[in-house]
């Protein structure tokens, strides 16, 4: 990897392009190189983990919205047609590739439960998939063609998010999955560098914002953001296809996204790109959950399940005075006690508040011995009196040396869990401490292919006929040697309501 310094620059300080990071990002879209084989079959899993995602959420309502809002975009399939239209999952249906980037992008964020990167910044990588799909789709590529832009896609975010941190200026984290997501479309088309410069720069100008979506009271908006971003870099590929220009530098600008939504004109950031001619590899660094919750709940649910095990009695409230969770700044500050957010604690939140909530995570996992993705945030689950009182009893603390671990670049040091104590009533203290989730690469049990394949099956049950899960799981296990007309099945159609509520389309 080559690492590239970027910082803002006056506007009387010449920049040459060759030197903008955007720049850097399209040359290595541009570049054909060959895809690992370790690294097509982590595609692969993905593929399925993001499948089995929006399968499970099909009939919950922001995805519903979204299906109904992409269905009157429709395209019509013909032979005096290069544009083929893209698929949505649920229906059988053929729509515009930003519309099926809308809903298909909203479907596998909803539930929380797909793959995870974190460093300086926040990701689910997997949200590139929905908008290079939609456009393979679209534009009649292969599987080969889409395993590469998905690459590339992976590659981008995870750079960007080793380099740059936004949640420090309260900018939410898909500021950089539009561009990771141009520039996948950009190596799935093979266009050319200034293309896929220009498509980067605009999806980069139009996904900032700010991460109140994931503060207070969480709104449904937290699915539809990353779908936004997708549905941005469909759009800005194809007006830079177009011979249409983008703002100039956009991160190194005097006006640009470091100089004022970020670090501001001092900046000075390291990312990481590959050298020419270096494999792609991000997407192994990445890692998906075994639990529908955010990623920092993976391993506290793990460690909460073997403890209510082991001490049953820590079930009942009436025999804890206290429960600390001594973890990361990351975890204390957005979804613990640090955040500051009352809602945290409200057993009337919304899922998307609880979801965000790890002592109402941990609380419940305790006391269950399990999680759930429907169940453990039921409204009858979140009220129930012991969980109510044993979840006003846990709080979070951040602990400088977990914080260390979390940014630690070392991957068999890095960490995403902490040490508990807890106080109980008689006087004595459990302790105990996780680094990683079970479920992590490093973690008791990774996952694996056949791990991926039994999500897949769990979350598509009583959801798909049992035809149409086997005809999906053999499918995209051959993804790499698909034809154009082949890619058009990796979606699933299912017995579920198409429409809701009307809107303006």
């Amino acid at each position: 990897m080559k690492q590239h310094n970027v910082r803002v620059y006056r506007s009387d300080e010449r920049l040459e392009r060759e030197d903008q990071l955007a720049w850097k990002i399209a040359e290595v879209a541009s570049e054909r190189v060959a895809v690992a084989d370790e690294v097509a079959g982590m595609v692969i899993n993905r593929m399925i983990d993001n499948a089995s995602v929006a399968i499970a959420s099909l009939s919950r309502g922001p995805v519903v919205s979204a299906r109904a809002q992409a269905l009157p975009h429709r395209v019509s399939a013909s032979s005096t047609s290069s544009r083929r239209g893209s698929t949505v999952f649920g229906v059988d249906a053929r729509v515009s590739p930003e519309w099926a980037a809308w809903a298909n992008g909203v479907a596998v964020r909803e539930l929380d439960y797909h793959d995870t990167f974190l460093a300086a910044e926040y990701s689910h990588p997997g949200d590139n998939i929905p908008p290079i799909l939609a456009v393979a789709q679209h534009v009649g590529g292969s599987g080969a063609d889409l395993v590469r832009g998905i690459v590339t896609g992976y590659e981008i975010q995870i750079d960007l998010v080793q380099g740059i941190s936004l949640h420090k200026h309260k900018i939410d984290h898909v500021a950089h999955l539009g561009p990771s997501a141009a520039a996948g479309i950009g190596t799935l088309l093979g266009l050319e560098t200034e293309t896929i410069f220009h498509a980067v720069g605009q999806a980069l100008h139009t996904t900032t914002a700010t991460r109140q979506s994931r503060k207070g009271e969480i709104s449904t908006w937290k699915a539809h953001a990353p779908a936004f971003a997708g549905k941005m870099a469909v759009e800005a590929v194809d007006r830079a296809m177009r011979g249409q220009t983008s703002p100039t530098p956009i991160y190194e600008g005097e006006d640009g996204v470091i100089a004022w939504l970020l670090d501001g004109p001092d900046a000075n950031y390291t990312v990481p790109l590959p050298e020419r001619g270096e494999v792609r590899r991000a997407i192994l660094d990445s890692y998906t959950k075994e639990h529908s919750a955010e990623y920092q709940a993976q391993a506290w649910i793990d460690l909460a399940r073997k403890l209510g095990t082991e001490h049953p009695e820590l079930r009942n409230p009436a025999n804890v005075e206290r429960v600390v969770l001594h973890t990361s700044h990351h975890t204390h500050y957005v979804i613990g006690s640090g955040a500051n957010d009352p809602q945290k604690y409200d057993p009337t939140a919304s899922r998307e508040t609880l979801d965000h909530s790890i002592p109402y995570i941990f609380t419940v996992a305790l006391q269950d011995g399990s999680w759930h993705h429907v169940d453990s945030y039921s409204p009858a689950r979140a009220g129930r009196a012991d969980t109510v009182a044993l979840w006003n009893k846990v709080t979070t603390q951040e602990d400088a040396e977990w914080t260390r671990r979390y940014h630690s670049n070392d991957p068999e040091e890095k960490a995403f869990g902490g040490r508990v104590e807890i106080e109980l009533t008689e006087g004595t203290r459990i302790v105990d401490e996780i680094t990683v989730a079970d479920a992590h690469p490093l973690g008791a049990r990774p996952f694996a292919r056949d791990q991926y394949i039994a999500k897949f099956r769990t979350l598509a049950h009583g959801v798909l006929e049992s035809a149409e899960i086997e005809r999906f799981l053999q499918l995209v296990q051959r993804l790499p040697e698909l034809t154009p007309d082949e890619l058009a099945g990796l979606t699933v159609t299912a017995d579920i309501e198409t429409f809701t509520s009307k809107g303006i389309f």
